[in-house]
């Protein structure tokens, strides 16, 4: 018998991320230290490091040295690990053995609800680690204002993409340590290949073609060019594809847990 998924979405999907917020106050200490220290440690090793070995790194036409170059793909990386780990990691423990997504769906909450409310926070934790890195760049005088203020709406979009594609790698899995194959196969590969380290122009063609497939690609590109203190029409591209993405992903993530969980 074949059993069709509802599709029952409220306002209530904030009772879940009220319950997530919570837990994080209490243990907010350890959630801030890592976005407060990390910046610090890449920009001493990587931007300060090398930068004596690298003198001008190019990007689409401009000069940059390669701290400048480095610290916007950093708050890049640091949106894409906070929703991901957050929406796998931290929801299959949650969900298998906290067992919380069972007590939730006792109440009144749907299923789709409960997992509306963790992308939507794995979206939230996005922005509040990237606020603490981007006060921790800004101090390097690395962010030009007001432009670079839009990093932090761009990260709960990107926040969204993550998290949903983590969600749904939540929903098919069959146990935490699985999470090893997406993180090696999805994960590794966009943190090394997405114009994070290096410019995309310095791959083969093929490699640069390939690197417009992945999120971070495009989360890269427009954290750079906010940090830079630039905005361009050409941008929107880069917007729509995160937005494309989290609207694909989210559907899908939901249909995931929907037969993990209920069917």
């Amino acid at each position: 018998m074949k059993v069709s998924m509802p599709f029952n979405i409220s306002r209530r999907f904030m009772r879940v991320w009220n319950r997530n917020l919570i837990v994080y106050r209490k243990i907010w200490l350890i959630n801030f230290l890592p976005p407060l220290f990390e910046p610090v440690f890449y920009l001493l090793a990587f931007g300060f490091g090398l930068s004596s070995f690298i003198e001008k790194i190019s990007f689409e036409g401009y000069a940059l040295s390669y701290i400048r170059f480095i610290a916007p793909s950093l708050l890049a990386v640091t949106i894409m690990y906070n929703a991901f780990f957050e929406n796998t990691y931290a929801s299959f423990v949650r969900m298998y053995y906290q067992k919380t997504f069972d007590a939730m769906m006792a109440t009144p909450l749907s299923m789709e609800e409960v997992i509306t409310g963790e992308i939507v926070w794995g979206a939230t934790k996005s922005v509040i680690a990237t606020g603490i890195m981007f006060g921790v760049v800004s101090l390097f005088g690395l962010v030009q204002f007001p432009y670079g203020l839009l990093i932090l709406p761009l990260a709960f979009l990107g926040g969204l993409a993550f998290g949903s594609i983590g969600m749904l790698f939540t929903g098919i899995v069959p146990s935490i340590d699985t999470y090893n194959l997406p993180i090696f196969l999805f994960i590794t590969p966009m943190f090394l290949f997405s114009g994070t380290f290096f410019p995309l122009e310095n791959l083969p063609y093929w490699a640069q073609k390939m690197a417009i497939i992945f999120p971070l690609t495009h989360l890269v590109r427009l954290t750079r060019y906010f940090s830079l203190g630039m905005v361009k029409m050409d941008l929107l591209w880069d917007v729509a594809y995160l937005a494309i993405f989290s609207m694909i992903c989210f559907p899908l993530a939901v249909a995931a847990m929907y037969r993990r969980l209920i069917h």
